[in-house]
C-alpha cells in the first residue's frame, strides 16, 4: 500500500466542506461509486457488529418525497447519489450468533472457540445496561460510517454533505422502514459541488489545534 503523504492528506481535508448546493448534471462515475460502497461495507464498528444499513437513493420520485421532510434542503434532490444511514433498532442474541458464525467462516476458526466473545457480547449489549441505550449505541456506529464515506469521498475528489436536518419518523414512513429492524438515523447527499455555491470558498472556521488537542 502507497501511503498518502501527510501534505497530501491535509490539503483534501481542507477541500472538504459540507456543499450546500449541488451541480445536478454531474453524475459520480459507476466506479468511484462502487469503491464508496465498498468504504461503507469496510468501516470498523464495536464488536465488528455492524449494526447499520446504507440505502442510496436512486428514485427521483423517493427524493422529491423525501426533500419536504428535509427542511426542503435542494442538495436531497440535486446531488448525484443520496444515502440514507439506517441503524438498528435494537442487539440480539441473533445477532452475536451471525456475527459469530461470520467470523468462524471467514477465519477458519471453530465457533466454539468464540463462545467467551459472544458471551462479551451478550454481557454488554443484550444483557447489560447498555441494552437500554442500545438506539444511541448503534448511532454512534453509524456516524463511524459517515466519517469514513465522508473522508473516502474527499480522497476520491467526491463532494458531500451530512444531513441531520430531516424528520427520521417520516423517512421511516417514505421508505417503509417502520416494520423493520432499521430505522434512518443520518443521511449523506454525494456528488459535485455547483459552481455558484458560495460556501466553497469560505475560509473553514477551527479552533486552533492547542484548545482542542492536549498531550498528556
Amino acid at each position: 500500500m502507497t501511503a498518502l503523504s501527510p501534505e497530501a492528506l491535509l490539503e483534501t481535508l481542507r477541500w472538504r466542506y459540507a456543499v450546500k448546493a449541488f451541480d445536478p448534471d454531474r453524475r459520480i462515475a459507476p466506479e468511484l461509486w462502487a469503491a464508496l460502497e465498498e468504504a461503507l461495507v469496510l468501516t470498523p464498528s464495536s464488536y465488528g457488529l455492524q449494526p447499520w444499513k446504507f440505502l442510496v437513493i436512486s428514485s427521483d420520485e423517493l427524493r422529491t418525497e423525501l426533500r419536504p421532510f428535509s427542511w426542503n434542503q435542494s442538495q436531497i434532490t440535486d446531488c448525484s447519489h443520496l444515502v440514507v444511514l439506517l441503524r438498528q433498532r435494537t442487539v440480539s442474541a441473533a445477532d452475536a450468533d451471525r456475527l459469530i458464525t461470520a467470523t468462524a467462516s471467514c477465519r477458519g476458526l471453530d465457533p466454539a472457540s468464540l463462545e467467551p466473545y459472544r458471551q462479551m457480547i451478550h454481557k454488554d449489549l443484550i444483557d447489560g445496561p447498555r441494552s437500554q441505550i442500545i438506539g444511541s449505541w448503534a448511532a454512534n456506529q453509524v456516524y463511524i460510517a459517515l466519517g469514513n464515506l465522508m473522508t473516502a469521498a474527499a480522497l476520491l475528489g467526491v463532494d458531500t454533505c451530512p444531513i441531520e436536518g430531516f424528520s427520521p419518523s417520516d423517512y421511516d414512513r417514505i421508505l417503509r422502514l417502520e416494520d423493520t429492524p432499521y430505522q434512518s438515523a443520518v443521511v449523506c447527499a454525494c456528488g459535485y459541488r455547483s459552481a455558484a455555491d458560495k460556501y466553497a470558498s469560505l475560509a473553514k472556521v477551527r479552533y486552533p489545534a492547542a484548545e482542542l488537542i492536549e498531550h498528556l
